[in-house]
């Protein structure tokens, strides 16, 4: 028999992430036989490139197996820190990284080092689906500052002013987003950092997509404005996305020297090192060439315009065009009042569950990024399973009845 005082609170309200719960379902209809496409989880279908892996091997070989300095290898330290000179214009010693167990254990750690009970913590909707769950288990008030489609899902400083308050310590900022796609220009960046000095609060700055945008559109480093902003910045980003290393989960944080030190020695008692293997591998990525980003993003590019395209011409469904990451995020809210087999939809959640079901594609809905009505499509899939897939899905929202 187990002990009667059960679980802590924090387990017990936690809520399990509900891309990876739609991920897991559509993996075990597949393990049935059933041919199901997903447009869910987000991680590059490519490869990691070769001379990346080769680096791992070479790693493996040499015996290169054991702990590391808790922070990292200061080969990777040295060449996060150059990484984010030169593309990012931001100046940090190597003793201000900390290598981490991909950027959502990166988050976490500045989470837990700067926010605790009595805090409130701005995050953007919509918002990747992890951020709340990681501010409440800090004790801390994760407060949602809707955004609007027609401002492309961006957040304005009077949207900021209206959602903070005293108690307001920290602003999460994610861009390129997940999973709107959007990507805040220099002048809109300048306008958050300006809030952030004035509220003297911190902000986190997720850029794990920066390498993904498109066209014209550019990233922006919060921090790289001014040392005001930047003393009040943690920059987070990692190899998974830009290198298809998801599974590698290699991280890190830039962030003031006391900070740093904070998260250093937070992870020193979690996790320890990230994976010494994978340290390695991640030095090659960002050391070595840089050709295959640039063939993944012009792949990205042509799937994300058919996407578009395809969704835009269906009755019902409006989908702008985002200029980051490998995501969509259309709205449905038109066809929310109609019916399948009789059962009123309600909402994108129904749907989901609807197209999961009848169609066998896997979508994640709105409901998860804080924003109903809407559904994120991830077109980091081969662009015959986007077509088939959007083929399955249109049979069934024709067939929807008015």
């Amino acid at each position: 028999m187990q002990p009667s005082k059960g679980l802590a609170r924090r387990a017990r309200e936690l809520s399990p992430s509900p891309t990876l719960a739609l991920d897991a379902k559509a993996k075990q209809m597949k393990r049935a036989g059933i041919d199901v496409i997903s447009f869910g989880v987000g991680e590059p279908d490519f490869d990691t490139p070769a001379h990346i892996k080769a680096a791992a091997i070479e790693a493996i070989q040499e015996g290169f197996t054991k702990y590391t300095p808790s922070n990292g290898i200061p080969q990777l330290q040295e060449a996060i820190a150059a990484k984010l000179q030169k593309d990012n214009g931001l100046h940090y010693e190597p003793n201000q990284i900390v290598v981490s167990v991909g950027a959502k254990h990166a988050i976490f750690n500045a989470l837990q080092v700067l926010c605790e009970p009595g805090d409130e913590v701005l995050i953007l909707a919509p918002y990747w689906v992890s951020y709340p769950e990681m501010v409440k288990l800090t004790g801390a008030q994760p407060v949602i500052v809707e955004t609007k489609e027609e401002n492309g899902f961006k957040v304005t400083v009077d949207d900021l002013e209206r959602a903070s308050s005293s108690n307001t310590k920290l602003l999460l900022l994610n861009t390129p987003c997940n999973p709107s796609g959007c990507v805040y220009s220099r002048e809109e960046l300048e306008q958050i950092s300006r809030f952030v000095v004035e509220k003297d609060i911190w902000v986190i700055s997720d850029e794990i997509y920066e390498k993904l945008v498109y066209g014209s559109a550019s990233h922006i480093s919060i921090a790289s404005f001014n040392s005001d902003v930047y003393d009040r910045t943690i920059t987070v980003n990692g190899v998974s996305k830009a290198y298809a290393m998801t599974g590698w989960r290699i991280g890190y944080s830039a962030s003031p020297k006391n900070v740093a030190k904070a998260i250093g020695d937070f992870q020193s008692q979690c996790t320890s090192n990230a994976t010494s293997i994978s340290q390695k591998a991640a030095l090659a990525a960002l050391t070595g060439t840089q050709e295959p980003i640039t063939a993944m993003v012009a792949e990205f590019k042509n799937r994300r315009d058919y996407m578009v395209a395809r969704l835009n011409r269906i009755d019902g469904v409006k989908c702008q065009v985002p200029d980051g990451a490998f995501y969509v995020f259309p709205s449905f809210k038109s066809l929310l009042n109609r019916r399948f087999k009789g059962q009123v939809l309600g909402s994108t959640a129904a749907l989901a569950d609807i197209l999961l079901n009848e169609a066998k594609v896997a979508i994640v809905p709105g409901e998860a990024f804080g924003m109903p009505g809407y559904m994120r499509f991830s077109y980091a899939t081969s662009m015959e399973k986007i077509r088939e897939g959007l083929d399955r899905m249109e049979r069934i929202l024709d067939s929807l009845e008015v």
